[in-house]
């Protein structure tokens, strides 16, 4: 069998099986196989595969067609053009969460060099490491380290600590700082929010893609993430928005004066979430859209 009647048969397959974009899904998962660009796969449609291939290829097709995230069965993705291994124990980052992980290296560069521009103007008595200390930011529930690493990436000045409640996403998150050689700027921390911090800590940014999922609709989501993101990422509580309240009320002591908060949400969470933000010590900058012109990510200064 060549690989274009590969690619049709399969396509074929995994549409009965109601899989989004059944074509480009095999694709993928065939040049996963061979160790070929995907669009290199147009000049080879001629080759025969083996027999060896054509088992393997059946197989990742088969797991596909179960729902399995493609994600998951070629082990990788791609967040903000660096690639983070992903499996059950993490989210598969979401495209929009690059807008938010975009949104926080902008600040945390123009922080830095906003505070050493201010060390070059202050009398020399001044302390200058309080002034030139390094841009800081904690990622809060970092699950596959995407984010964290990401800032570490874009904002070789910074400091990044990513803090989980899963010691099994941590440990992926670690393996991923590893791979893209941020492994020395990371610092992790493991357990149930704030507490797990030692108490010195300040940050200029606190930025997060918390759950937001309410209970109840768990049970409702596209198959890929019901039975393969792990259920505490994904469960926000009764209403999606337990952890924003936890983040409006406590966030503040983390972050230093003009720190801000940056945020994902769910959808129809923008109006709520803004209310949280309205208490004393925060002001709402702004409310960004998504690729869909969907409310999606809050931004909110620490005073």
């Amino acid at each position: 069998m060549t690989v274009l009647e590969v690619i049709q048969k399969s396509a074929e397959f995994l549409a009965r099986k109601d899989v989004d974009s059944p074509r480009l899904q095999t694709e993928l998962l065939l040049a996963h196989l061979l160790k070929l660009p995907r669009m290199k796969l147009y000049l080879n449609f001629d080759r025969t595969l083996s027999d060896t291939e054509l088992d393997a290829v059946r197989e990742l097709v088969k797991r596909r067609g179960q729902r399995e995230p493609l994600q998951h069965i070629v082990g990788s993705t791609s967040f903000c053009g660096l690639e983070m291994a992903v499996n059950r124990n993490v989210l598969v980052p979401r495209p929009e969460t690059e807008l938010l992980a975009e949104a926080g290296w902008d600040f945390l560069n123009s922080r830095g060099s906003s505070r050493h521009e201010e060390a070059q103007t202050q009398p020399a008595k001044i302390d200058q490491s309080l002034l030139t200390s390094a841009a800081t930011a904690l990622d809060f529930g970092t699950g596959s380290g995407c984010i964290a690493i990401a800032l570490a990436v874009k904002c070789p000045g910074a400091r990044v600590v990513a803090l989980d409640a899963s010691a099994d996403a941590l440990a992926m998150a670690r393996q991923n700082a590893g791979r893209n050689g941020v492994s020395e700027r990371l610092e992790f921390f493991h357990g149930d929010g704030f507490a797990a911090l030692p108490s010195g800590f300040r940050f200029d940014l606190l930025i997060s893609n918390p759950p937001y999922i309410p209970s109840a609709e768990i049970a409702t989501l596209q198959t890929e993430v019901r039975d393969f993101d792990p259920h505490g990422a994904l469960d926000g509580g009764p209403d999606g928005l337990d952890f924003y309240r936890l983040l409006a009320g406590r966030a503040g002591e983390w972050l230093r004066p003009g720190g801000k908060i940056m945020l994902e949400f769910g959808d129809g969470q923008a109006a709520a979430i803004r209310k949280f933000f309205a208490a004393p010590g925060w002001s709402v900058e702004a409310v960004r859209a998504d690729y869909t012109q969907r409310d999606r990510i809050l931004i909110a200064r620490w005073h």
